[in-house]
């Protein structure tokens, strides 16, 4: 199957300017689909109690992480997210020799909220994600449409120390640590010869296949992928136009630099089409651990016409109500219903649709809404990097932080709509 959706960032000192990790990700999804920014907070948990995901249930553990996630609106798990211990976490889909089950387990979304909400750093999400998929498998339909889409999943995982590429075909898997200069993931194995973990029996399978000799180095990617190796590094695909993105950057990459990396259009990172970047996530995760980690989220589809608003993990966050979905939590999303699907459209996704319509056959009026925006943003990066260097939050406004903004982002829609 041809790539078709998904790029992760990341990057790390020295690529980097203020010893900062910087992580994005460009959810890219079917274009009718809504997507949402939820948060979660930490949770303690029974003995025994069981944990409904997408499709299936496993065993809850008993303790879980805060987390903040934008997610499909119809699903358990998420696409990307981060927790309270600055991990964050963005999955691809991916394809291979290996072929993909349709039988219902875990998705690779739900891999991404469970490795969040129950690791403290990025290695032992990889570690909660590799334990789950041996025990419960992955796969299942990752649309809400009657349309099949299934695929085995990669994930790029970093904390402020580190990073993790993960990437897996069926229940074998192979992870590559990265712990400076840059590294992206796309819609293809991109992990080599440099594995730091892998599966067990991850090489003696592909021999059992025929797929290797042996004799020859192991190539994960040039052994799983259908895909050689020379030919995966030197395409024109959105991996190799990514790698170069990040390059060009290289010694200065900000969170404003990430940013501009996924709102790129002739590189196809940011996707038009009847697959189009649905949504986007920045972090930064600073290695002074007195530093707070700030999660940037558009919730909203294409990042070049969306504000990329700011999160910060404090306690007793307000619940993120102008960017969540009415329907979710009154229907079991795994029964197949005849008809119209739920509108699940959420108040800010609602605005943001309208306001673009209102706009598209008026240049002015279009300029006037992009600028307004911008200027918005302009004056959130600014506070934002204000508490980067000064290390001080004012908590009574952090709390209401990303709500407040989606309502300044809402009133502009507004203003634009009615002018």
């Amino acid at each position: 199957m041809d790539p078709c959706s998904c790029d992760t960032f990341v990057a790390l000192p020295p690529s980097t300017t203020d010893n900062r990790i910087i992580f994005g990700k460009n959810s890219d999804r079917l274009c009718n689909e809504v997507q949402e920014v939820v948060y979660f907070p930490a949770g303690v948990h029974n003995l025994g109690e069981q944990l409904k995901c997408t499709y299936i249930e496993i065993e809850q553990v008993p303790e879980t992480y805060a987390v903040v996630l934008s997610r499909p609106a119809w699903l358990w798990g998420a696409e990307m997210g981060a927790n309270e211990h600055g991990v964050c976490i963005g999955n691809e889909a991916v394809w291979g020799r290996e072929e993909v089950c349709a039988e219902e387990a875990l998705l690779g979304m739900d891999l991404v909220r469970l490795g969040l909400e129950r690791a403290d750093t990025a290695e032992k999400a990889l570690n909660v994600i590799v334990d789950l998929l041996e025990k419960y498998g992955q796969g299942g339909n990752c649309t809400e449409d009657s349309m099949e889409f299934s695929y085995h999943n990669s994930f790029l995982i970093a904390d402020r120390n580190e990073a993790w590429i993960l990437e897996t075909a069926g229940k074998y898997w192979a992870a590559e640590k990265v712990q400076e200069g840059v590294r992206n993931i796309s819609n293809q194995l991109s992990i080599t010869t440099k594995i730091d973990r892998e599966h067990p029996h991850l090489r003696s399978y592909a021999k059992q296949q025929g797929w290797w000799d042996g004799k020859k180095e192991f190539d994960f990617a040039g052994t799983y992928s259908y895909l050689d190796t020379a030919t995966m590094l030197t395409s024109s695909g959105r991996y190799c136009e990514g790698y170069k993105l990040l390059n060009k950057h290289k010694g200065s990459i900000t969170f404003e630099t990430m940013m501009e990396i996924l709102r790129d259009k002739p590189s196809g990172i940011n996707m038009e089409g009847g697959f189009l970047t649905t949504a986007s996530m920045v972090s930064v995760l600073p290695r002074d651990s007195n530093s707070p980690c700030i999660h940037f989220f558009t919730g909203t589809p294409d990042p070049e016409r969306s504000v990329f608003k700011p999160f910060i993990f404090v306690p007793h966050i307000s619940q993120l109500l102008d960017t969540c979905s009415p329907t979710f939590e009154h229907e079991d999303p795994v029964k197949k219903k005849a008809g119209r699907k739920p509108d699940r459209r959420h108040p800010l996704y609602l605005e943001h649709q309208q306001a673009l319509e209102a706009v598209d056959n008026n240049e002015e009026k279009a300029k006037t809404m992009l600028d307004n925006m911008r200027k918005l943003e302009k004056e959130l990066f600014k506070e934002m990097e204000s508490i980067l260097q000064n290390k001080h939050l004012d908590m009574d406004k952090t709390v209401n932080l990303f709500s407040q903004c989606a309502k300044d982002e809402i009133t502009i829609y507004r203003s634009n709509i009615s002018s």
